[in-house]
């Protein structure tokens, strides 16, 4: 029987109810080992402190452990407040990092998926001035690759994936900016020579989400993080799931923070939760 690992996240923050109310819906597939991980006493809901954090960090070290020695098959991890694990010595901008130096993958990547859309991130937590001396080809090419391949592996044999522009217009022919006939379209190029799917573009950024949420496309291949996960959060806010690609193991979670304002009160919607839950089985 797969065996899934549940990260509580802050214990201060929604995690804990929202992933009580997924365990007890009927949406949970059968025929899963499901064991939550951390320690629900470390934090007082919407108080966070160094002392939840800590129980956060840890959970999340105990789940790494549990997946490097074979006794689970994937993770959910809940929402943590980087806030606080930096506060710690956390050194990674989110969790995504952290399980890619977890298992020493350098071949990473961040997706997000929903009813409507999928988003793949050519780059992921970085300032917007750093996006264009960041995006390069061979990075642009790896994501493509990732993308597909998870594409795949939920039975799309044949992805298609549109490749957002980085600028207004998709650079306007250079009027705008030149990266996309300087980077992205040679990346382009490239992925469609691999043959592991079709890559369209570069596309117009503020209009091709809008064809892929009409089934047009599998996925969309975003430059940088809010481009793509403006629309993803909009169209699909309650049932997105965020993925970590390349690793060993499936990594998936909620596309949502800690909410430690409504924490406690049994406001928070466990949809995304449930949404992260069904694909770490399917995945596993």
């Amino acid at each position: 029987m797969p065996r899934i690992v549940i990260t509580l996240g802050d214990p201060a923050g929604v995690g804990p109810e929202v992933i009580d109310q997924a365990l007890s819906s009927l949406a949970i597939p059968r025929g899963f080992e499901i064991e939550v991980l951390g320690d629900r006493n470390a934090g007082t809901p919407g108080n966070p402190d160094t002392r939840s954090a800590a129980a956060a960090l840890a959970a999340l070290d105990e789940a790494v452990s549990y997946l490097k020695n074979g006794s689970a098959d994937a993770v959910v991890t809940g929402p943590v407040s980087k806030e606080g694990l930096q506060s710690l010595g956390f050194p990674f901008p989110g969790q995504t990092e952290y399980f890619a130096a977890a298992f020493g993958v350098e071949n990473y990547g961040m997706l997000l998926t929903g009813s409507t859309l999928t988003v793949g991130l050519a780059t992921i937590h970085e300032p917007l001035a750093m996006v264009p001396a960041l995006l390069t080809a061979e990075r642009i090419i790896r994501i493509g690759l990732l993308t597909a391949e998870f594409l795949k592996r939920r039975g799309i044999s044949e992805p298609r994936i549109a490749v957002a522009g980085l600028n207004p217009h998709a650079g306007e022919n250079g009027a705008f900016g030149d990266e996309e006939f300087r980077i992205i379209r040679p990346a382009i190029a490239t992925l469609n020579a691999t043959g592991n799917g079709t890559f369209t573009g570069p596309a117009v950024p503020d209009a091709i989400f809008r064809d892929a949420a009409q089934g047009h496309f599998d996925a969309v291949l975003a430059m940088y993080h809010d481009q793509g996960l403006i629309p993803l959060k909009l169209l699909d806010f309650e049932t997105a799931v965020n993925v970590t690609l390349g690793l060993p193991k499936p990594r998936t979670s909620p596309d949502h923070g800690t909410a430690f304002s409504i924490a406690g009160k049994n406001l928070a919607n466990p949809s995304s939760m449930i949404a992260a839950i069904k694909l770490a089985c399917e995945l596993a």
